[in-house]
């Protein structure tokens, strides 16, 4: 696969993005894991900081891995109590657990707006993983492809070739183009790359905005204090390059609807670039906005927020259009989707909500 194939994928999951370069079979039981301590790295345990870098292990994984003569650092093998200095080499070779990520198809419901000979588009509810992964093998979005064009004869769900083009967080709900063929995923991946394709996001966030509308430019990267975290990198040498425009379509006395278009689209941007500028996500239990971050101390009004985070128990983030030229025909093609129902009812509380304090005000 060329850098370009890369490039265009390279925030699906790994299986997705690198095609068959990671198979289960033998020569996956082990995996090699390459760190670079921050400039600013105070000194600390080496089994510590893998701890807080690394996903899916444990101290004991770790201390295994450094009486093994696994991990090194700057070239040179280190044991567990190490302290890590800043700008250190670190390479850790772990064994992996091997689980089959062959795609298979099962009859999960499947929304699709569109459909043709080259690609379909569906709208992904909020919960549902995109792509199998380790810890997600089955009963995901292109499981749900697979079972739809299990009559297709020449579309292969375990074909890296065809398949998702694009992804959107399991909790994040909003449209996706699925292409069928390869000539379609390589003529739409390559839009993506260009960044032609027109896509705009809903989201309720924390807070209203000073301006009603802005950009947020900012390299994104792995958050090096909590590994489930992206965050916006204060070196632009780090990180991925990442635009996201906001404009605010309505504000609701301590949260704002907001609309986001995309000029790049990286791992959590939006959710990570809303909160680089202040304004969380709401419910959004990864980076803070499932806590009371704006209003009054009235039990009343504590209640109406925890009553709001259980209508719409996720990030309030809906992925609301997405504009596209088409593969074949050349066509623009433009779709929009209606908000999900535990949206729409997040806003008409807040609206309420909103009336009733400002009719209060005026008494």
């Amino acid at each position: 696969m060329s850098e370009f194939d890369i490039d265009i994928f390279e925030d699906l999951n790994d299986e997705l993005a690198a095609g068959d370069e990671q198979s289960a079979s033998e020569e996956a039981l082990f995996k090699e894991v390459h760190l670079v301590a921050d400039k600013g790295q105070s000194p600390i345990r080496i089994d510590k900081f893998l701890i807080d870098h690394l996903a899916n292990t444990s101290r004991n994984k770790i201390q295994q891995a450094a009486d093994a003569g696994a991990i090194a650092v700057n070239g040179k093998v280190v044991k567990s109590n190490y302290k890590v200095k800043p700008c250190d080499d670190i390479v850790i070779t772990m064994n992996t657990p091997v689980y089959d990520n062959t795609i298979v198809a099962e009859d999960i419901p499947l929304d699709v707006v569109y459909e043709d000979d080259d690609l379909m588009v569906v709208n992904k509810p909020a919960g549902l993983v995109v792509h199998p992964g380790c810890g997600n093998t089955h009963g995901t979005l292109i499981n749900a492809v697979a079972w739809h064009l299990r009559n297709n004869e020449n579309f292969d769900a375990n074909d890296p070739q065809v398949g998702l083009v694009h992804r959107i967080d399991k909790n994040t709900s909003g449209l996706l183009v699925v292409a069928k063929t390869a000539a379609a995923k390589a003529h739409l991946g390559m839009q993506f790359f260009k960044k032609t394709t027109k896509r705009t996001y809903n989201a309720v966030v924390w807070g209203s905005p000073k301006e009603d509308n802005g950009t947020i430019v900012g390299n994104i990267t792995r958050n090096p204090r909590n590994r489930l975290q992206m965050c916006v990198s204060p070196d632009d040498a780090v990180g991925k390059y990442a635009v996201t425009h906001y404009k605010v379509l309505e504000r609701l006395s301590y949260v704002s609807l907001v609309e986001c278009n995309l000029e790049t689209g990286r791992t959590h941007q939006i959710r990570v670039h809303m909160k680089h500028i202040g304004h969380i996500l709401f419910n959004d239990d990864v980076y803070g906005g499932d806590e009371i971050l704006k209003g009054t101390n009235f039990s009343k009004y504590s209640q109406f927020v925890r009553n709001c985070f259980k209508m719409c128990p996720r990030q309030a983030l809906h992925a609301k259009t997405l504009g596209f030229v088409h593969p074949t025909t050349g066509e623009m093609m433009f779709f929009d989707s209606e908000l999900p129902a535990d949206f729409e009812n997040l806003l008409a509380a807040w609206r309420t909500y909103s009336q009733a304090s400002a009719a209060y005000n005026q008494e």
